[in-house]
């Protein structure tokens, strides 16, 4: 990012009015009494609105959407690499950088269906965005100005935060963000696929009756048909045998989520997909200074699988103990916080 736009990096925030503090404090609650669990203590924590960022990111870039890639080719020359797109269009470059998220085209064609596949954990979530009244919006978040936790006994996570709070002086134009994990299985997961919002978030409803507030509430006063976002819980491992891609002598990669998609309980993927995006700038300055582009492209991999991949088996080791009230404290997030894997 250019200092001219970093410079705007506040405004981007959930609540662009409450300046970034350089040490916060996450509150951990007990699901079933309120009472205080633990209290993780890091900084700064940026928390941004997706799509505001992703507005500020994309000034000045050409972005073409509706792009499905369907082949790679490379040249005999080992220069080039052309990506072959689902509407008959080709893009030829020198390298070729698979961004495409959690079931990366990319990692599939890199890698064959099945070993690029995403894997599926028995785990799942039910996403809620809601607005409320003035009263219940301040009531809310009372709790925690942006972001809240807990475990419950039942051996449930929840999540609670703020996205969006554009207008400070209008509570009730506030849009806030929760949501109740719990163990589903593939079995279970499959069988429920065809459920309908209404069906999840009466799930959820009830999964939050014995929950303390805010979750308690803040389902209560959602309406039985508010539109909802449910998920299985996914990750890959770059790290996990079978899964290293042949970078082709340097002309494509991965990064993000095309390479180290993660479960999301520890707040770490898009940490470590700037990360990338730093790591791979770095290598592509010294490429276009004369270095050999097979090496430093490997180098950048070796470094990003490592870390990446340490950070997706934290991910699904600590998703798996969240979920057990009498482990919970041996969680990744408990024993790391919200700390920065360390190279």
């Amino acid at each position: 990012m250019s200092d001219e736009c970093w410079a705007k990096i506040q405004s981007v925030q959930v609540d662009p009015h409450v300046p970034t503090k350089e040490l916060d404090t996450l509150k951990w609650l007990q699901g079933d009494s309120g009472e205080a669990m633990a209290a993780f203590t890091f900084g700064p924590f940026y928390r941004l609105r997706r799509s505001k960022l992703r507005d500020l990111l994309s000034q000045d870039v050409d972005i073409q959407y509706n792009k499905r890639l369907v082949d790679i080719i490379y040249s005999e020359d080992g220069k080039d690499v052309t990506a072959h797109f689902a509407d008959g269009t080709t893009a030829s470059g020198s390298l070729l950088v698979g961004a495409d998220g959690a079931r990366s085209s990319t990692r599939q064609l890199l890698l064959g269906a099945e070993l690029g596949a995403i894997d599926r954990l028995p785990y799942a979530a039910t996403f809620v965005q809601r607005k409320f009244t003035k009263e219940q919006a301040l009531y809310l978040r009372s709790f925690h100005p942006l972001f809240l936790a807990s475990a419950h006994p039942r051996n449930n996570f929840a999540f609670f935060g703020m996205q969006d709070a554009t207008l400070a002086d209008d509570p009730s134009s506030w849009t806030f963000f929760f949501y109740i994990s719990w163990h589903s299985s593939l079995q279970e997961q499959e069988e429920t696929k065809n459920w309908t919002d209404s069906q999840r978030l009466a799930q959820q409803k009830e999964l939050a009756k014995s929950f303390c507030d805010p979750w308690k509430s803040a389902y209560e006063w959602t309406p039985d048909d508010a539109p909802v976002w449910y998920m299985g819980l996914t990750a890959w491992d770059p790290g996990h045998d079978g899964h290293r891609w042949n970078n082709q002598d340097g002309r494509i990669t991965l990064v993000g989520d095309g390479c180290h998609p993660m479960t999301y309980q520890r707040g770490q993927g898009l940490n470590h997909s700037v990360t990338d995006a730093g790591q791979l700038r770095d290598a592509l300055v010294k490429i276009s200074q004369g270095a050999n582009q097979k090496e430093f492209i490997t180098a950048f991999e070796d470094e990003m699988i490592w870390r990446g991949g340490t950070e997706v088996r934290d991910g699904v080791a600590n998703t798996t103990l969240l979920h057990d009230f009498e482990k919970v404290k041996q969680s990744p997030l408990f024993t790391k916080g919200m700390k920065k894997t360390e190279t």
